[in-house]
């Protein structure tokens, strides 16, 4: 039976109520008629906003109650960012369609617009991922590096009120909040590899509905998930209970995909990096291909050497 209305869930923060609504928009260009309502859904991520994200488990912790309300029916579908996102995906639930990306890399934003380089010694610099505080540690040392969380305008509120120096956040989140202005520079992937999925956002929803999934489906942008695909299956090689800091970024070229991925010790001192290129219909092959060149070159024993998680 055809559907009239979809309900969407997201979370509550104003980033995320701007993607939704660039998804729903994006829906509406190709089903004018569908009305479209929108459900906020609190995460365990949200609620707390003290712990860091590694010790609150990582990857999942801003999706979990999302994917309840999937499972339950209250929602027919979910927006996310897909960074946010586990590498594997739960059984009954697709990702049904993954738009174009936005700006995959990372972004400093410091107190009156001071580049890495200029920072004084000590001067505080914020994140809430061990992905890129290693990775800047690598770039640059004698910082002080402090875990930050909140949403996008509270990191900013607290860079502005002095507790910090600087803070590195995703490009593609304050240019969506119309923050472009506030960055200071744009890290390359070469300087620190993005997140997995960084960039690009991601519709959830159940797989056996297919009335939902045929009129989320043609928003499905296949050049982006090649890339993701390879990058998260990347991610998938380290296991599920990885907690060291991993990047990866896929970019295609007519048809040839090349993915770069990294795993390190959360010091920065130990960073394994190596990159795999094939065509771009081997997405998840290329990806399991590089996580285990990275395994033998050395991730294996960081893993090993790792506490576990929690």
């Amino acid at each position: 039976m055809k559907r009239t209305t979809l309900t969407a869930g997201t979370r509550g923060s104003k980033l995320a109520l701007i993607q939704t609504r660039t998804v729903t928009d994006a829906i509406r260009a190709v089903a004018p008629a569908l009305e479209i309502e929108t459900r906020i859904i609190t995460t365990e991520g949200d609620r707390n906003q003290r712990d860091s994200l590694t010790k609150l488990g990582g990857r999942g912790v801003f999706v979990g109650e999302i994917e309840r309300e999937l499972r339950a029916g209250t929602i027919d579908f979910a927006v996310h960012s897909l960074k946010d996102l586990p590498a594997s995906q739960p059984d009954g639930l697709l990702l049904v369609a993954v738009l174009p990306r936005g700006d995959a890399r990372d972004a400093l934003v410091s107190r009156n617009n001071v580049g890495l380089q200029q920072l004084p010694q000590g001067a505080r610099v914020g994140s809430s991922s061990e992905r890129r505080s290693a990775q800047l540690r690598a770039l640059r040392s004698g910082l002080d590096h402090r875990n930050i969380r909140g949403n996008v305008d509270t990191r900013i509120r607290k860079l502005d009120n002095s507790e910090y120096d600087a803070i590195v956040l995703a490009a593609a989140g304050l240019e969506r909040l119309g923050l472009r202005d506030r960055i200071t520079s744009h890290f390359s992937p070469d300087e620190m590899l993005p997140s997995v999925g960084q960039g690009a956002l991601v519709i959830e929803c159940r797989a056996d509905d297919k009335a939902a999934i045929d009129l989320l489906r043609p928003l499905d942008h296949a050049e982006t998930r090649a890339a993701v695909e390879a990058e998260r299956a990347f991610l998938r090689t380290f296991g599920a209970g990885c907690s060291l800091p991993v990047g990866g970024y896929a970019t295609l070229s007519g048809d040839i995909l090349r993915v770069e991925g990294l795993i390190a010790n959360p010091e920065g001192t130990r960073i394994i990096r190596d990159h795999a290129s094939g065509p771009a219909r081997d997405a998840e092959a290329l990806g399991r291909t590089l996580g285990e060149k990275v395994l033998q070159s050395g991730g294996r024993e960081l893993l090993k050497a790792a506490k576990p998680r929690g």
